[in-house]
């Protein structure tokens, strides 16, 4: 798979509890930090998203769309309405159903939450902006279409819709990420590298096949680079040299695996690029800060430390 696919695989979305608000007056709902992404999508009207830690809330309008990674947000007609819980106050319906507030009419939106069940989920939203506005364009559309259809399939459920569900919220997530890429707003980390062409090839070629001895200047082939300027734009990029990013990415995968599944030490780390048993076993405890043997043991909540 392409790099974003394989992370977010690894990120594991769930829990796509969509709903609808239709409000008017004075209006706000509070939400608590929690570990997934939260979305917003304006049908009509407008409202404000106040962003804990920040100090100016964001105006949201008819069609915009915003993602949230962690972190406390209100979500408010203004700073003068007195907030309420937003968990209680949305759960209070079906999934697909709307809240009316106020008698509604003047601010309509959708919006939901993406659980991650993912062992890596913590270690990978650490590395997504905590906020990303879709405004004006093509894909905005595209994303508030999805949600109204993930909506439908809530509202009324029908054979197969669990399923389908499923796919249309990831694919919300997808989209989402892709048209922040195209925003130009991602300047660091493994996400703004995706968005240049060069550093996605060689990503694309690393993760394509993670158990191939790797050396920088296959990498720059990969991307159609000289060595160093590869190896300078790569590190300027994402933070971490390209080794760095190689072997975080197999301490991840081996993570998940020592895990999620019955494989063998040794065939962990052969399918992560180790001949060697103890080679792996202290890149794993160099990486992650415990051997490979433990990680075996612990339950879906480890994290590993971050990629770059």
């Amino acid at each position: 798979m392409d790099p974003l696919s394989d992370i977010l695989t690894l990120m594991k979305p769930t829990g796509y509890g969509f709903r609808g608000l239709d409000a008017a007056g004075d209006w706000a709902l509070a939400f608590e930090p929690a570990q997934g992404i939260r979305c917003f999508g304006i049908e009509t009207g407008a409202c404000q998203l106040q962003v804990a830690g920040t100090s100016a809330p964001i105006s949201l309008v008819a069609g915009d769309v915003a993602l949230m990674t962690v972190g406390g947000a209100v979500l408010q007609s203004s700073d003068a309405a007195i907030p309420v819980d937003a968990f209680a106050l949305m759960t209070s319906v079906r999934a697909g159903q709307i809240v009316v507030l106020n008698g509604g009419g003047e601010c309509r939106g959708l919006g939901g939450f993406f659980g991650l069940g993912g062992v890596q989920a913590k270690t990978l939203l650490d590395a997504i902006p905590a906020m990303i506005h879709v405004g004006p364009g093509a894909g905005r559309e595209a994303l508030l279409t999805g949600m109204r259809r993930l909506m439908i399939e809530l509202s009324d459920p029908q054979p197969g819709s669990a399923l389908l569900a499923g796919h249309l919220a990831q694919a919300l997530l997808v989209e989402a990420l892709r048209e922040h890429l195209k925003s130009g707003q991602s300047t660091s980390g493994w996400l703004a590298a995706l968005a240049h062409p060069n550093l996605r090839h060689a990503m694309a070629a690393v993760h394509n096949d993670v158990a191939r001895h790797w050396s920088i200047g296959d990498m720059a082939r990969a991307a159609g680079m000289s060595r160093s300027s590869f190896a300078s734009h790569f590190e300027r990029v994402t933070g971490a040299t390209p080794m760095a990013y190689l072997t975080r990415w197999r301490m991840m995968l081996a993570s998940e695996l020592l895990i999620s599944t019955g494989m063998s030490l040794p065939a962990v780390a052969a399918s992560v690029g180790y001949e060697s048993e103890s080679a792996f076993g202290a890149a794993f405890k160099r990486i992650n800060g415990h051997s490979p043997r433990r990680a075996g043991k612990q339950p879906r909540s480890l994290l590993s430390a971050p990629i770059p």
